[in-house]
Formats: C-alpha cells, sequence, structure tokens
C-alpha cells in the first residue's frame, strides 16, 4: 500500500511539474508570436490554396494564384524575424526534449536527448523562403502543397516545443489528417536534410 501511494504521489508530482514547465514554453513562443500575424497568414493562405485548387475557371483561377504571392511574402518575412527575434533567447529555454513524451527535468536529465528551437525556427524560416521565392520553378500547384508541407511541419515543431513530439504528432493528424512523417517527406530536400540533421529523424 505504501509502494502505491509513494507511485501515486511521485506521479502526481511529476505531471504537476511537467504541466509547470509546459506552461512556461507556450508562455515564452507566444509571448513572441504576438508581435506578428503568422497565425492570421497561414490561415489565410491555406484557405487561399485550397480555393485556387477548386477553382475552376482557368482565369480566376491565375489570379488567386498571383494574390496569394503576396501573402506568402507576407508570411515569409515575417516569419523570419520571428525566428531572429526568438534567436535571442536564452539557450537553455529553448532546448527541446527528443523524448516522444513530456517528463519532468527531461532537458537536465537527458540533455543530449535534445535540440535547439532557435535552429528548428531558422530552418523553418530559410525553408518557407525558400519555397515562397520559387527558385526551383515549381507550377502554383506543387509549391502550394510544398509551402502547405513546411508550414505545417512548423506548426508540429512548435507544438513540439511546447508539449511533447507524441502531442504534435497527434495533434497534426487531428487537425490536419497528416502523419508526421508525411510532411517531412512533402517539404523541400534542403529544409528535409537540415531538420532532421538537428531533430534526429
Amino acid at each position: 500500500m505504501d509502494l502505491l501511494l509513494l507511485a501515486l504521489l511521485l506521479s502526481t508530482g511529476g505531471y504537476a511539474v511537467t504541466s509547470q514547465q509546459q506552461r512556461k514554453r507556450i508562455a515564452l513562443l507566444g509571448a513572441h508570436l504576438g508581435h506578428y500575424q503568422i497565425e492570421k497568414l497561414l490561415e489565410t493562405l491555406t484557405q487561399g490554396y485550397l480555393r485556387a485548387l477548386g477553382e475552376q475557371d482557368a482565369e480566376r483561377r491565375s489570379q488567386i494564384w498571383a494574390l496569394l504571392e503576396s501573402t506568402e511574402s507576407q508570411l515569409s518575412d515575417q516569419f523570419s524575424r520571428f525566428a531572429a527575434e526568438f534567436a535571442r533567447v536564452d539557450a537553455p529555454l529553448a532546448r527541446v526534449s527528443r523524448l516522444p513524451v513530456g517528463l519532468p527535468f527531461a532537458l537536465q536529465l537527458f540533455p543530449a536527448a535534445s535540440f535547439d528551437m532557435r535552429q528548428a525556427l531558422a530552418v523553418h524560416a530559410q525553408g518557407i523562403a525558400r519555397v515562397a521565392r520559387n527558385e526551383a520553378g515549381r507550377t502554383p500547384r506543387d509549391k502550394a502543397f510544398m509551402m502547405t508541407a513546411e508550414l505545417f511541419l512548423m506548426q508540429h515543431t512548435c507544438h513540439w516545443f511546447c508539449k511533447s513530439r507524441t502531442v504534435a504528432s497527434a495533434r497534426m493528424a487531428a487537425r490536419h489528417q497528416t502523419p508526421h512523417a508525411q510532411l517531412v517527406a512533402s517539404v523541400s530536400p534542403e529544409t528535409r536534410a537540415a531538420y532532421t540533421a538537428l531533430v534526429g529523424d
């Protein structure tokens, strides 16, 4: 009975500590994101892509694609500035545990099993900018699919930072019906190489 009580107390205490650490990370990320309209631009862009892909009239579809280029540019610019701002966060506050679930003091106990959120955001900023510039000359449809993957993978990283890898993957599957592995496979080759080298996929 004493062992059961001890296990219950440890479990409750661990959950409380983990929740507190997660709330701090959410507040930290939110404080920086609050200076930008990234989420609004992301929503506008993804909805615009769906509208363009569903448009039957070729001329009207071309007009929508052209308008979306401005939104892509704005989003890329704002995310690059956000990543540069977050790069000034102290290193210990920017570590992300690679462990699948959130554990109390995971970063202190397993420092090698972590990556730097500042570097991850830089990878995403470069990826978003690269696709927006479309130096590879992709069709508007292919560009839209790749940009969507870049944005969703960035969202996954933000959820991972705030909660855990498992929670981030579950949210992505529930909200966008897209497994994490599919996102990684769908971003640009440059993003995929830099991302996997950083997070250890």
